[in-house]
This record gives structure tokens, sequence and C-alpha cells, in this order.
């Protein structure tokens, strides 16, 4: 059976922060994410996980300063120093929430220049991470964050295979892979080695599994038949209601 998670910064926005992990927990996910805990201090955050029984299985990086602030800069060349000084402060809520895996964000970048400075930036990072914690690298589409600099799974593999550190890995975004390539179960058949996480939203606008182009009978099927153990989390748009929203959950769990 594939582990479900719900992404709480997209589902539930009907209700507070901290009551989406009850209702998390309430609808039958087996954990959560969250994509900037930063603004609610790390032991508010940890008892709603205690209360609810659920993990936090990531967070992103960095966390954002300001409304509307740049969406990372792992690979925007001259700003190493603010990379550091983000991710450190990442790892402290990894560290107080036993979060497995954050994703960093690369921000907007382009060329070969940017492509070295990712790359110097990530193996700096590995060695920063304490034992159990994975960097994932995940594209962005062009239209939903303009200039974002890691906008293609094959780019975003090459770079892995460069790397060859275990402790980075491929997040795998159906909404951003049907939005790249206009096939997402391809894409994840393609790469499926190096994905370690999951996340699943329709096709156009992030919508509800089922709404839009992605075909997630298949999507769900190969996931199942590779024998997947990483995390599949629910990052998508719902509508005015969450519970109006899972019926794939319901039908995964049959």
């Amino acid at each position: 059976m594939l582990k479900l998670a719900a992404n709480l910064s997209h589902l539930w926005q009907e209700l507070p922060y901290l009551d989406r992990f009850d209702a998390a927990a309430e609808a039958g996910f087996d954990g959560v994410e969250v994509l900037f805990p930063y603004d609610i201090p790390a032991k508010d955050t940890q008892r709603a996980l205690l209360r609810c029984g659920l993990p936090l299985v990531l967070i992103n990086e960095p966390p954002p300063n300001y409304t509307g602030g740049e969406r990372g800069f792992a690979a925007v060349p001259g700003l190493e120093g603010r990379f550091r000084y983000d991710l450190r402060r990442a790892l402290r809520y990894c560290e107080a929430l036993r979060v497995p895996m954050l994703h960093v964000m690369c921000g907007v970048a382009e060329g070969a220049e940017a492509r070295q400075t990712l790359i110097e930036n990530l193996r700096w990072a590995s060695g920063e991470l304490p034992q159990g914690l994975t960097l994932m690298l995940e594209p962005l589409n062009a239209e939903s964050m303009p200039g974002y600099f890691l906008n293609d799974y094959g780019l975003a593999v090459d770079i892995l295979q460069e790397l060859s550190l275990p402790n980075i890995a491929l997040q795998f975004d159906s909404f951003h892979a049907q939005s790249i390539h206009g096939d997402a179960v391809k894409v994840y058949q393609t790469h499926k080695s190096w994905v370690r996480h999951v996340q699943i939203g329709d096709a156009p606008g992030r919508t509800t599994p089922g709404t839009g182009s992605v075909d997630f009978e298949s999507l769900f099927e190969h996931l199942i038949a590779d024998n997947y153990a990483g995390w599949v989390s629910a990052e998508y748009t719902p509508g005015p209601l969450t519970e109006d929203s899972l019926a794939w959950l319901r039908a995964l769990r049959g």
C-alpha cells in the first residue's frame, strides 16, 4: 500500500494551520508535509504532530523572509553565503520536527555558471546534513515559476548523476512533470530510479487528481507495481472544501 501524505500548505486552507494536522489524520493520511513552516514556532508544530500522530515528511528551503520573496538561491551565482545561511536555519527546523526530506529551491538563474553554482552548493550541503536527512531536487515548470533554473527533469537527473551523492535525490511532482514534458507517467518511468518523493496534483492548474490531463490511474499502477516505498504527497488546490476532493484517496484505500 502506498504511503500517503497531505500537503498542509495546499489542503485544508479553510482551517487554521494547526487544525489541519488533525484533519489530515481524520481523513486517513499517513503523514503530512508543509512547504514553509518557519513563521510558526517549531514547538507549536511539534505539538500538532504529537496530537495527530502523523510524521512531518518534507519541508522546503529556504525560509521565505517576506511575502513574494525569492524562491531559492542554490543556483544563483554570488549568493552562496545566503544559501548557506538559509540551509542552516532549515536544518534546525528539520532537527526539531524530525523531518527526513528537505526540498532545496534553486532560484532564478540560467546558464553554465548557475549549474556549477548549484553543484558546488549541493556538494557543500551534502556534507552538512545529519544522518537520515535527504536533500530533494524538484524541477518546476516555467509558467508557474518563470526563470527558475531547474526547469527540466533531464537537467535534474544530469546534476544528480554528476553529484552521485546518496543524500541528494529527485522529487517527482505530477503537476510539474505534466506541465514541462506533457506526460507525467512517462517522466516517472524514465527517471524512477532517482525518485525518492512523489507529489501529486493535476494539470493544468495543480487541481485535484482526476480533474485534468494526468493519467493518475496509470501513475498509481506504476508506483504500486514498482513497490515504491517512498511517500506520495497530495499537493494540489482542492477548491472550497478539501473533504470534497478526496475521492482519489478513498479509491486507493479501497
